[in-house]
């Protein structure tokens, strides 16, 4: 990675970082893309690495509202969804993936846009965890999947919930990618060289959390999701076609 490229990629994470720590999820939906068209070797496992630093810091911040339940449910499907992403990996067509990730995420959030968003009961968290977890460790966009299903919680909640799923999940796709031979010494030392635009992006995030509960939360989430579905199945259908 060059300086420049270092510069860049740290630009791009300082913005994700603000909109992660103020609405819980994003960095890999938003940052992904972008890190890619940097440098290709920035995903998924760099990408992976800061993606888990920071729900880290926001599970310190808003540990109080963190829903054990929520978590406890949500980590066994994401165990199960890392393991299989790491098995197909390396044998099933990215491009396919993705674009069956982006039709998905397309069609979760029409639903809830007509009102049909389904209770997150456990067996609806643990399908999400599983979900989070296989797009993650494939794509390194893993947040939509359960942000959907907890779109109506408040926003510390919702936060902290996620932060404490996302956390655990990112060392598990680590694991699974190290086994699949994705990530080394390499990667490892690019996710840290960019830790520094993640804590800043913390930071500036505590400024706009508050705002967003108010009014704009459950609005930020359909969008992103809404984005991280077009931007996966853009990805995806050149190589397909």
């Amino acid at each position: 990675m060059s300086a420049l490229d270092w510069l860049l990629a740290s630009m791009v994470l300082l913005v994700c970082a603000v909109i992660q720590g103020a609405i819980g999820f994003g960095v890999g939906l938003l940052g992904a893309p972008l890190l890619y068209l940097i440098n290709p070797a920035l995903v998924p496992a760099p990408v992976i690495i800061v993606g888990m630093v920071l729900p880290a810091l926001i599970v310190l911040r808003d540990w109080r509202h963190v829903h054990g339940s929520d978590v406890a449910w949500a980590l066994p499907g994401t165990l199960f969804g890392t393991l299989l992403g790491g098995l197909v990996i390396g044998v099933l067509s990215t491009d396919g993936l993705a674009l069956l990730f982006g039709g998905l995420v397309l069609l979760a959030v029409a639903i809830s846009l007509v009102g049909l968003t389904p209770r997150p009961t456990p067996g609806v968290i643990l399908t999400g965890g599983g979900l989070s977890g296989f797009m993650a460790t494939t794509t390194a966009i893993g947040g939509p999947p359960l942000a959907l299903i907890f779109q109506h919680l408040r926003g510390p909640r919702l936060r902290g919930t996620l932060s404490a799923i996302f956390f655990p999940g990112g060392v598990l796709a680590l694991a699974s990618l190290y086994w699949a031979g994705r990530f080394g010494a390499g990667e490892l030392m690019m996710g840290i060289a960019l830790l520094p635009a993640i804590g800043l992006g913390f930071i500036l995030s505590g400024r706009f959390a508050g705002w967003l509960d108010r009014r704009w939360l459950r609005p930020a989430i359909l969008s992103l999701s809404t984005a991280a579905a077009l931007i996966a199945i853009t990805r995806a259908l050149p190589g397909i076609l």
